[in-house]
C-alpha cells in the first residue's frame, strides 16, 4: 500500500493525530496539494493509492474513461493511434497534473490511449465521482482541472511544432528533461525501445541521439536506466520547446517541479 512520506515528528510521536495540513504538505501531486486543506481532506477519502507499471494501459482510445489518475512519482503518456503506423505520443503528464481532464469538460471518451510511461505511484479516482464532485458548489478542483486541461493543450501544440522542426537529439534532450522533472530524480528506468516509441522514431535514431548526449557527458545510459549527469548542459542541448512548455505550465498552474 502506498504511504506518504511523513514528517519525522509525525513518525516518532505515533500517538499524536496527523493533521490534514501535514498530510497535504507531503502530497506529491501538485494539483492535489494546491487544493484548500478542507477540500483535500474530503477528496482524499475517495482517492485510491495505486502502483503503476511502465507499459500498463489505463484506457484505450475511444473507450469510456472509468477512472482518472493523479501521478505522484509515475509519468503517464497520451498516445494517438494511427491506422498503419505505431501510435504517436501527444503529451505526457506527471506530478504536475492529472490524466483524464476530459471528464472535467464533460467528455467520457477521447481519441487517445493512456499508458504508463515511467513506473511509480499515483492516486486513482472514479470518473463518475469526479463528475459529481464538479457539480458541488464552490469546489476548487474544477478550475484547477480546467487550467490543467489548457496546459495539456499547450504542451500538445508545442510538441507538434517540435516534432516538425527540431532534430532528434534536441527532442531527446527535451523529453529527458521533462521526464526528470516529473520523476524528481536524476535516474529513471527507460529502454531505448520505449524512448523510440515516445519520440515516434526508429530505435536506431534514438541510439544515435542518446549516444551523442552520452559522449558529451550529459547523460549515462546503462541497462535500461538513464542518469542525467549535467542538467545545465542538457538544457542547453534541448530545443526551445522545453522552456516554452515549462513556462506555460508555470503560468497556468504555478511553479513547477524542476531538478535545475
Amino acid at each position: 500500500m502506498h504511504s506518504l512520506h511523513l514528517p519525522h515528528h509525525a513518525v516518532e510521536n505515533i500517538e499524536a493525530p496527523l493533521q490534514p495540513t501535514d498530510v497535504q504538505s507531503a502530497e506529491e501531486n501538485r494539483l492535489l496539494r494546491a487544493l484548500p486543506a478542507d477540500e483535500y481532506e474530503r477528496l482524499l477519502l475517495h482517492l485510491e493509492p495505486i502502483e503503476l507499471n511502465a507499459g500498463q494501459t489505463l484506457w484505450q482510445a475511444d473507450a469510456r474513461i472509468h477512472s482518472v489518475y493523479f501521478p505522484r512519482t509515475c509519468v503517464l503518456s497520451l498516445l494517438k493511434p494511427l491506422d498503419d503506423e505505431p501510435p504517436v505520443e501527444a503529451a505526457t503528464v506527471g506530478r504536475e497534473g492529472m490524466v483524464g481532464t476530459s471528464i472535467a469538460l464533460g467528455v467520457h471518451a477521447t481519441g487517445v490511449r493512456a499508458i504508463v510511461q515511467v513506473s511509480g505511484t499515483g492516486a486513482r479516482l472514479d470518473a463518475d465521482r469526479l463528475e459529481d464532485w464538479m457539480g458541488t458548489p464552490n469546489n476548487a478542483l474544477f478550475p484547477l482541472l480546467l487550467r490543467a486541461a489548457q496546459a495539456l493543450h499547450e504542451q500538445t501544440a508545442q510538441s507538434v511544432a517540435c516534432n516538425r522542426r527540431h532534430g532528434i537529439d534536441e527532442r531527446c534532450a527535451r523529453w529527458l528533461l521533462m521526464t526528470q522533472d516529473r520523476v524528481g530524480a536524476n535516474e529513471f528506468a527507460l529502454t531505448q525501445e520505449f524512448l523510440a516509441f515516445m519520440l515516434g522514431v526508429r530505435r536506431a535514431s534514438v541510439t544515435v541521439a542518446a549516444g551523442i548526449l552520452q559522449e558529451a557527458g550529459l547523460i549515462r545510459y546503462h541497462r535500461g536506466k538513464i542518469t542525467v549527469l549535467d542538467r545545465e548542459r542538457l538544457e542547453a542541448a534541448s530545443c526551445e520547446c522545453y522552456r516554452s512548455i515549462y513556462r506555460r505550465y508555470e503560468q497556468l498552474l504555478g511553479a513547477q517541479p524542476t531538478m535545475g
